[in-house]
């Protein structure tokens, strides 16, 4: 922002003419160079107004200040506005605060600049300049501050959901890795059972290949003692016959013919019994 003042001399003193002269020369000087955008030549001018003539006015120092900062040096501009704060002036000291505030905020000090802005305006109310700057940076604070604050509750946000979908997928995995341990326990039990059953019926195949082995065993030793006795029984028979048939006066040869025809006649009882047997009972009649 350009500030130009014209700067009137007040004789309160009596002053060297010449040096009046050379101060509106350099007046004059600083004047023109500023209002061409020399603002080079503009500082050089203050400052041989400040440092070489002595010249101590507020104004000047904050011309000064402002050709500093359109000259973009801004250190020196910030001490040469900095230096007019405690100025009684106010309208000066509101101005240089202002100046300040514009300075920190393009900086990206904004919550400084707010504060500059703040002090410009308690300096003089009536610069509109630096309360529309005050209310714009305020405003803008303000949104930032939002904007962040959503920011913030959009970044808890993302990382609740994101938690809920871990926790979600850590529970999916324990859900899986249970389901799967389960059905390892279940098949391991069905393994276990299967050969439980394997042996069962090994055993039971067992046992009952004993069983028979034992039965075919005890049927073979039966039958051999059976065909023992009957070998003694015949042995026996033979001999007694053979003394019957000594005693009877009968030969071998007819004693077998007359065997012969008993077991014929006995076999054919036999058969005639058994299809007796295959007829219904009657009921109306009792069983012997």
């Amino acid at each position: 922002m350009k500030y130009l003042f014209l700067i009137a001399i007040s004789l309160l003193t009596w002053v060297d003419p010449a040096t009046v002269r050379k101060i509106n020369a350099a007046k004059s000087e600083a004047e023109e160079a500023f209002k061409n955008g020399d603002y080079k030549s503009a500082i050089q001018h203050y400052q041989y107004l400040v440092d070489s003539l002595g010249v101590k006015e507020d104004e000047v120092i904050l011309n000064l200040a402002n050709a500093y900062y359109l000259e973009k040096d801004t250190a020196n501009a910030f001490n040469t506005y900095q230096a007019l704060t405690g100025s009684t002036k106010t309208d000066i000291n509101s101005k240089a605060h202002q100046q300040l505030g514009i300075m920190a905020n393009q900086q990206g000090r904004a919550e400084e600049a707010l504060n500059y802005f703040k002090q410009a305006i308690k300096a003089e109310p009536s610069n509109d300049d630096a309360r529309y700057n005050y209310e714009m940076l305020k405003k803008k604070l303000e949104e930032q501050k939002k904007q962040e604050e959503e920011k913030q509750q959009q970044n808890k946000d993302k990382d609740k959901k994101d938690q809920q979908n871990k926790d979600q997928q850590n529970k999916e995995e324990q859900n899986k890795d249970q389901q799967e341990k389960d059905q390892q326990n279940k098949d391991e039990q069905n393994k276990d059972q299967q050969k439980k059953d394997q042996e069962q019926k090994e055993q039971e195949q067992k046992e009952q290949r004993d069983k028979e082995q034992q039965e075919k065993e005890q049927q073979e030793k039966q039958k051999q003692e059976e065909q023992a006795k009957e070998d003694s029984e015949k042995k026996d028979m033979q001999n007694l016959d053979r003394e019957k048939l000594q005693q009877m006066n009968i030969s071998e040869e007819k004693a077998r013919m007359i065997l012969e025809a008993m077991k014929n006649q006995e076999k054919q009882y036999l058969q005639q019994q058994k299809r007796k047997s295959t007829k219904s009972r009657d009921r109306n009649k009792p069983d012997w």
